[in-house]
């Protein structure tokens, strides 16, 4: 009871000590100068590097322990041989958890890189022995698109009754397939005999990441490309209006043949 009445009494003193004192980092004197510019980081403040006179505390298994001062939040984490680490410092006073920051930072990177990595998928085209050459050209355009794409294709040719004592034929269609798609991908699985069914894989040449940042950029492009015609569309005239037609000059009406034979008479009388 008394050591905890110490401790008590240890905080409060150091609580009344630090109110109403702005921070200054260690080793500021007279000279002392922030520095301008240089490398902004973007790790958490960990141990020493944390300069804030009190945090709310946080123990490594997620318990509240309370508002103490940052040299006790030291002594508590170079006790339990751990880190202390800021973890929230906006907050009034700023959070920090005791934690193996190394174990920290290595499960921070395992989740990024589980975040930006692309699943890869399996895709499936099946052929018969025996294919008409039109299916042909249909199932390798397939092959195609999914290896643009960035996925594997999983190529099974099915035998059927007599065709089973026919393997060859279906070794040669994968070979066929193989060399028609190598300039997308390459056979990452060579054929093998399966039961009925002969398998072989083709992986593609490049990742399914790059081929999403490409799709993208072409979408990306086709979209400015619309936004341009839109635009020119719509400061351009419309199709459906007809020119204006200029106004018409009145013409004076032609002379009745009364008219002229009264003015050849009136002439001849002069």
């Amino acid at each position: 009871m008394r050591g905890m009445r110490g401790l008590l009494r240890v905080v409060a003193s150091s609580r009344r000590g630090v109110a109403g004192r702005s921070p200054v980092p260690v080793g500021a004197g007279a000279g002392y100068r922030r520095s301008q510019g240089g490398h902004i980081s973007v790790e958490p403040r960990i141990n020493e590097r944390i300069r804030v006179p009190e945090v709310r505390l946080v123990g490594p298994a997620g318990e509240q322990v309370g508002i103490v001062s940052i040299n006790d939040a030291l002594r508590l984490a170079q006790e339990a041989d751990l880190d202390l680490v800021e973890v929230a410092p906006t907050a009034r006073p700023p959070v920090a958890k005791l934690m193996d920051y190394g174990k920290f930072k290595y499960a921070l990177k395992a989740r990024e890189s589980r975040k930006n990595q692309a699943q890869t998928v399996i895709k499936e085209i099946k052929l018969r022995p025996k294919i008409d050459p039109h299916d042909y050209g249909t199932k390798k355009s397939h092959v195609e698109r999914f290896l643009r794409q960035g996925d594997k294709v999983k190529v099974t040719i099915m035998f059927r009754g007599r065709e089973q004592s026919r393997p060859e034929l279906g070794f040669r269609l994968l070979q066929r397939l193989a060399v028609d798609v190598e300039e997308l991908g390459f056979v990452e699985s060579q054929p093998k005999q399966d039961g009925r069914n002969m398998i072989m894989v083709i992986g593609p040449h490049r990742r399914k990441s790059e081929a999403r940042a490409e799709r993208a950029a072409r979408d990306s492009h086709h979209e400015r490309g619309s936004s341009r015609s839109r635009a020119a569309n719509a400061a351009a005239p419309e199709a459906g209006e007809a020119p204006a037609e200029p106004e018409a000059v009145p013409q004076p009406e032609p002379a009745t043949a009364a008219q002229s034979a009264a003015g050849r008479s009136a002439d001849s009388e002069g």
